[in-house]
């Protein structure tokens, strides 16, 4: 029993529970977050520590070996990926605490939080098709939950409409799940790559039905072009730090199941599923951003840019090569980082200033110029700017689409990061470099004549952020060679299976 793998699920979960005992203590519940977020986030570290050195780590539980029991398994992109969950869950606690309503808190704001931490690392971790279904579920009921916090009208429309589609997701996924089973006999993921690559010519006609199956479903999930219109309608609706934590997390988990269910399990006839996926991440791509481009609401250009950058995982994936899988995973973790970071600099002007229409903010830059560098930091990282972390994720990408030959697809992801630069840049004009609006009188939390002593911590996250963005561009080497590693893993599943069964193909 390996106590890495268990520990991010069981503390998320244990918090959880503990936070619900402790209804009554408001301080207790946000120090229990503080305290328990930082424990998954070192629980992360260890795990992904021990995967680094040992490649795969492999628990089978209540003693049932695979690929009859429930098996927890981490390689180096679980690991990737369950770190950041704990580094996000800690940004967005620290965040919380002085921006989240008390009648937010007092509803559960706490609880939903853990739930939603624990779902996200269990989907990462499970070796099951079956138990991956199960932690949607949790991170779905988790995510509406906080999603309806505070009941206005807006959250209420997103939330149905973000429930609705994410539903029809699992009710595909778990079709698949059965006709999965129905065929082979097993749930485990690695026996079920294991006997796909053994099938006769006849069935692999239906496994490329139930491939498209999970790719529609996890899709949905994950945002992916043309399956993405929950998102837009649903992310500028909650609480800033809800915002966020959904920008750093739920669309990673449909984006890790897609990278994870086609290279290891449909990684036989690539032609059509990747054709299909290459062409959807490069409209996905230039969707997003033409919406961004046409909004001017803070939170809802942010929410379409999220769609585009997602078309570049999506991209990544599709050209199935070293380079782009690199690429892929490089953007995961960028994009957990950036936009995560612009949705909580999104919180801090609202904070300021009452609204988030670019119509009714200014002033930024001469008032707050620490902010406006916050916010520089990250647009030009998203907008794939070196030395920035994010340009070594669009190079990659792109780099890798020019070397199979996909030079339209290449060529969009170019015109996409133009565009993604522009949106930065009218976000900047109106929020940073204009002055305050004639219309707008209620500027004193933004000069400084009414003092806000809970503003540090809203701060203190962003420069946290703002540093990462930095080091992983400057000094990014090691996380490199890292990923490199994951990449080669994932390209290889071999390994994995080996692992999990303790014998190869």
């Amino acid at each position: 029993m390996r106590l890495e793998l268990l520990l991010p699920i069981i503390l998320p979960l244990f918090a959880g529970a503990l936070s619900l005992a402790l209804w009554r203590s408001l301080w207790l519940q946000r120090a229990l977050a503080v305290v328990m977020t930082l424990a998954m986030t070192l629980a992360g570290a260890w795990l992904l520590h021990s995967v680094s050195g040992e490649g795969y780590l492999v628990t089978d539980m209540g003693g049932w070996e695979a690929p009859f029991g429930i098996t927890l398994v981490a390689d180096i992109m679980a690991a990737i990926m369950v770190l950041m969950t704990g580094v996000m869950g800690l940004i967005v606690t620290v965040y919380s605490l002085g921006s989240i309503p008390e009648g937010h808190e007092r509803f559960g704001y706490y609880p939903l939080m853990h739930l939603l931490l624990a779902g996200v690392a269990g989907a990462f971790l499970t070796g099951d098709i079956f138990n991956l279904f199960v932690w949607f579920e949790v991170l779905l009921l988790a995510s509406f939950a906080l999603m309806t916090l505070g009941g206005e009208r807006a959250q209420m429309e997103g939330a149905i409409k973000y429930v609705t589609l994410n539903l029809f997701a699992s009710a595909i996924f778990l079709s698949a799940v059965g006709i999965t089973y129905g065929m082979l006999g097993t749930l485990n993921m690695a026996d079920i790559a294991q006997k796909v690559g053994q099938l006769e010519p006849e069935d692999t006609g239906m496994i490329t039905v139930v491939a498209m199956m999970y790719m529609v479903a996890f899709g949905i999930k994950a945002a992916a072009f043309p399956l993405f219109f929950w998102l837009p309608a649903s992310y500028h609706t909650p609480p800033v730090a809800v915002s966020a934590l959904f920008a750093a997390l739920l669309t990673k988990v449909g984006v890790y199941a897609l990278f994870r269910f086609f290279t290891l399990i449909f990684d036989q006839d690539v032609s059509y599923t990747h054709g299909i996926m290459l062409w959807a991440g490069a409209l996905g791509m230039l969707a997003g951003v033409l919406g961004a481009a046409a909004q001017f609401e803070f939170r809802r250009i942010l929410a379409f840019h999220s769609v585009s950058q997602i078309g570049y995982m999506i991209v990544a994936l599709a050209l199935m090569s070293p380079l782009a899988i690199l690429g892929g995973i490089f953007y995961i973790v960028h994009h957990m980082i950036v936009k995560s970071a612009l949705f909580l600099v999104s919180g801090v002007t609202y904070r300021l200033m009452g609204s988030h229409e670019l119509k009714d903010l200014g002033g930024f830059y001469k008032h707050r110029p620490g902010l406006a560098v916050l916010f520089l930091i990250q647009a030009l990282a998203l907008a794939g700017i070196p030395p920035l972390f994010g340009f070594f994720a669009k190079f990659a990408v792109i780099r890798a689409g020019i070397e199979a030959g996909e030079f339209v697809v290449a060529g969009v992801g170019l015109l996409v990061g133009l565009l993604t630069l522009y949106s930065m840049i009218k976000i900047w004009a109106e929020v940073f470099w204009k002055k305050v609006p004639d219309h707008v009188t209620d500027t004193d939390r933004l000069t400084g004549v009414v003092a806000d002593s809970s503003i540090w911590l809203l701060y203190l996250p962003l420069i946290l952020m703002a540093i990462a963005t930095v080091a992983l561009g400057l000094f990014g080497q090691p996380f490199y060679t890292l990923v490199e590693a994951g990449a080669h893993q994932l390209l290889n599943p071999e390994g994995y299976i080996e692992a999990v069964l303790g014998r190869g193909e």
